[in-house]
């Protein structure tokens, strides 16, 4: 069945969202999260699409993007392609890294281009990851909110700032109280798929073991146990989980 075309915006303005494929992470240490925003900002000033806001966290990203000129699709091909390369060169591994068609959803007026940087800016608050949305270190927030002091362009803070108030510092503290109230944001967001618990995923390990002991994994030669770790993954099982049941390194089981 052919998939449907994307929605194309009015205003050229497209809330994202990218996750990693089998919902895994995509992001381990902060070198990954650099090098996807690194790799973000160069694809937007080859492109001249523009990035008004993001937030990485650790399975997915989201992205606030205005496009004038075309398909937002191109963009994170480029991005997508780019970062999953640099990812399977680090990490020893092939396939895959992204789910295969990312999520959009169009921004087409003022009112909800503020609901959508405001949701975007509070994901890692409603992870419990920190309390304020500035604290986190991989979301557009806190450049807004030293935007009077930040003469960079990426992201993008003028459009959103100049819609609060044209004084820029009075725009950044309507942005910071409106940030702030209690609120309850519906905005375009990742499959609510339950993650397994502890308990579920050790009865998962154990029947993929077929009576062996989880801990023997350890002991087998590399094609086997990755077939095995490649199993765990697709039957929903985090990395961690997968370490924390099995007793194996991080390394080895992100490389299976």
């Amino acid at each position: 069945m052919p998939r449907k075309p994307r929605k194309k915006s009015e205003t050229g303005i497209y809330h994202v969202i990218v996750r990693g494929i089998g919902q895994q992470d995509i992001f381990h240490e902060e070198d990954d999260f650099q090098r996807y925003l690194d790799t973000t900002k160069k694809v937007s000033l080859e492109s001249g699409v523009s990035v008004l806001g993001y937030c990485l966290m650790t399975n997915h990203v989201h992205l606030l993007l205005r496009d004038d000129y075309g398909d937002i699709s191109v963009f994170m091909k480029r991005l997508g392609i780019s970062y999953a390369y640099w990812y399977n060169w680090k990490y020893e591994r092939i396939g895959h890294v992204f789910q295969d068609r990312f999520k959009s959803e169009c921004v087409e007026d003022d009112e909800y281009l503020l609901t959508v940087i405001r949701y975007i800016h509070e994901n890692p608050v409603k992870a419990s990851i920190i309390s304020k949305p500035e604290e986190y270190k991989w979301s557009s927030c806190t450049p807004y909110y030293n935007a009077d002091r930040n003469t960079a362009t990426f992201p993008d803070t003028s459009l959103i700032l100049s819609i609060v108030h044209n004084d820029k510092k009075k725009a950044i503290e309507g942005l910071k109280k409106f940030t702030e109230e209690g609120n309850e944001d519906h905005c375009l967001d990742c499959d609510k798929t339950k993650r397994i618990s502890e308990s579920e995923a050790y009865e998962i390990t154990k029947g993929i073991m077929k009576g062996k002991p989880v801990t023997a994994l350890q002991k087998m030669d590399q094609d086997a146990r990755n077939k095995i770790l490649s199993r765990l993954r697709n039957d929903g099982l985090s990395l961690r989980q997968i370490c924390r049941i099995t007793g194996l390194p991080f390394h080895i089981v992100r490389k299976a």
